[in-house]
């Protein structure tokens, strides 16, 4: 792997374990996204506009850990592949510090703050 010298398996480890962690919390999340009930004489309307929010975060909090799960996989992937920590725009490695904090990042600061510039 060119340019990359940082322990792989630590990163292996962390991704396994978000993994590990998302996958666990779906019960909670599946549970909280239930459909509200409706009925009037059993709850007020400022309850059932509280479940109907909550519902309705649930349900983002879910597409969002599903988002997540896929990126890990990818991670997974590249570490297999033997690309895990280089650049996907320009092949250079990312900072170790940029993949501390988000594991499953693909691109380096420079080729992101490019991207934002545009």
């Amino acid at each position: 792997m060119s340019g990359i010298d940082f322990d792989l398996e630590h990163f292996r480890r962390r991704l396994l374990l978000l993994r590990r962690e998302l996958t666990e919390n779906a019960a909670i999340g599946k549970a909280a996204a239930a459909v509200v009930e409706l009925d009037q004489s059993r709850v007020g309307r400022l309850s059932r506009m509280d479940a109907l929010q909550g519902q309705a975060m649930s349900s983002e909090f879910e597409h969002r850990r599903k988002q997540h799960l896929v990126s890990i996989e990818h991670a997974l992937e590249r570490l297999e592949e033997g690309s895990y920590g280089l650049c996907a725009s320009c092949g250079e490695p990312i900072a170790i510090a940029r993949l501390d904090f988000e594991p499953t990042i693909t691109i380096c600061i420079d080729c992101a703050s490019a991207q934002e510039d545009t």
